[in-house]
């Protein structure tokens, strides 16, 4: 299991909607592959991956990041890229084959959760296998975060005396 991103990582794009529909079974760095504008732009901080999704071209073995947006880098005029280009993602093939089988489920997706810059440089994606959620279970999610809020002012309100 990789260590969810901390005070050594930079977070440059967080899908905040991921925990709320689906439930996260299973999580795990991967790699990404990107031109040179590209990652000047993420950099930058210009990416979202808010309505990206990871999944399998038809005929290939190899995991993809599908509509994640990156905007275009200003200076590299003629040499950029596609904003929304579907991007390789970099795993070890047991752990490729492993989420392709539990992508064919019923019910099973993989979604991005956070990219960002590990202690190295490096960028990197932390994907999920995933569950969607059903209307009564994001209730219950919306009851806890609301009861967990409720809890912290109280606690606050009775410590200041």
């Amino acid at each position: 299991m990789p260590k969810e991103p901390n005070d050594n990582f930079k977070v440059v794009a967080r899908n905040k909607r991921a925990k709320f529909d689906y439930e996260i079974l299973e999580t795990l760095e991967v790699g990404i592959v990107l031109t040179g504008s590209e990652i000047k732009s993420v950099r930058n901080g210009k990416v979202s991956i808010n309505e990206a999704f990871v999944g399998a071209m038809e005929g290939s073995c190899e995991l993809f990041l599908f509509n994640a947006s990156i905007e275009l880098y200003k200076q590299a005029s003629y040499n950029n890229h596609e904003p929304r280009r579907p991007r390789v993602l970099l795993l070890h093939k047991p752990q490729r084959t492993k989420f392709l089988n539990a992508n064919k489920k019923k019910g099973m997706t993989i979604v991005p959760l956070t990219m960002y810059f590990n202690h190295k440089g490096m960028l990197k994606l932390s994907i999920a296998l995933a569950r969607g959620k059903n209307v009564v279970d994001k209730r219950e999610t919306i009851k806890k975060r609301d009861w967990t809020v409720q809890k912290n002012r109280i606690i606050r309100n009775y410590n200041r005396g």
